[in-house]
């Protein structure tokens, strides 16, 4: 089995693949999600700390450590990479893979210096290009929402970032005495009759609207065929009411990041049977 782990700056996104009944025996192909989990990324926990509550996920879905045979990794927080790595070795026995330069994506990155790209940028733009073809767009609702762009060729162009809906909301909380914190939704209706339907309905179509206006400019830029898909814990809330986001793909990271452990580990030959000497 392969465990991949995407690390953001607010949650941690662990997810579990097996290989199918198709997938020819000895091959490095795990195609056939069984498993994942969302946690919160804690920059202080301990190695044995990490290591206890992974060990506990898989155990609450009957998934067994010991079949772990990979890891892979994309981390936005680089205070726990060697935490994580730690963890790997010790509780799976396994040395993970990083995200990062060097590493074979398949994908040509276009910015201007390729090192600032974020890796979870990069591994959702594999998984878009992969899945929908090109051009794309993949937009990803986490702390930060992103906008990835692909070109016809699968090169990563650029993209656009911006704050997340949850730090909009904090912002607004922590500079106003009176407003309360309330639960991000969809309102009823665009007017609100209350405090907490107005803050829901300036939350959620403002930032609505914010989403499809950088997308109507993209989409200027890159062409009407662009196929264009969200990801992250906001996805379904935000991109099921735009206007341009045809596909919610929760998974998308998870596949991207399975997608890039395949393209980076070649299968060991079998060593070729020597004739007994008589």
């Amino acid at each position: 089995m392969l465990l991949v782990i995407d690390v953001g700056n607010t949650n941690t996104v662990l997810g579990v693949f097996a290989k199918s009944a198709n997938v020819a025996s000895g091959s490095n192909s795990y195609d056939q999600p069984i498993a994942n989990w969302r946690v919160s990324t804690n920059a202080t926990q301990t190695v044995d700390e990490y290591g206890v509550l992974f060990r506990n996920l898989f155990s609450m879905d009957n998934v067994k450590a010991d079949g772990i045979h990979g890891i892979v990794i994309s981390s936005v927080v680089p205070p726990l990479d060697s935490t994580l790595r730690q963890v790997c070795e010790k509780y799976f026995k396994t040395k993970p893979l990083f995200i990062g330069p060097g590493i074979k994506t398949g994908m040509p990155v276009l910015y201007e210096n390729p090192a600032e790209v974020g890796a979870d940028r990069i591994v959702n733009s594999v998984a878009a290009f992969e899945k929908y073809g090109g051009p794309c767009i993949s937009v990803d609702f986490g702390t930060a929402t992103t906008f990835d762009c692909v070109t016809a060729k699968g090169e990563y162009q650029g993209g656009v970032i911006c704050p997340g809906i949850r730090i909009s909301a904090e912002a607004l909380f922590g500079r106003t005495a009176r407003l309360q914190r309330v639960e991000i939704k969809k309102p009823a209706k665009v007017i609100g009759t209350n405090t907490v339907a107005s803050i829901q309905s300036g939350l959620y179509y403002g930032y609505l609207g914010l989403v499809d206006g950088i997308l109507e400019l993209l989409l200027g830029e890159m062409g009407k065929d662009c196929r264009v898909v969200a990801t992250g814990g906001l996805a379904s809330l935000i991109g099921t009411g735009s206007k341009y986001i045809k596909h919610v793909d929760d998974s998308l990271t998870l596949e991207g990041l399975r997608i890039i452990w395949e393209r980076n580990v070649i299968a060991k030959p079998k060593p070729v049977a020597r004739p007994k000497s008589r």
